[in-house]
């Protein structure tokens, strides 16, 4: 009866770690920044911002500069 022969493991890879996000990883969380931002700069619903004006002109100079 003959000794069972092991098989030699595969060396590893050298490579660096390759790693693909899928396009919706980036894209999800910039679309809901953007939307954040969007709700935050809309003036109607900036009643919070109302009682200093020094936040109200600096929301009115984003939102200017985000429309341009």
């Amino acid at each position: 009866m003959s000794a069972p022969t092991h098989t030699r493991p595969l060396p590893a890879t050298t490579g660096g770690v390759d790693i693909r996000l899928p396009w919706w990883a980036l894209a999800l969380p910039a679309l809901a920044f953007v939307v954040l931002l969007v709700m935050m700069l809309n003036p109607t619903d900036a009643q919070a911002a109302t009682s200093d004006p020094m936040i109200t002109q600096l929301f009115d100079r984003v939102q200017q500069l985000i429309t341009r």
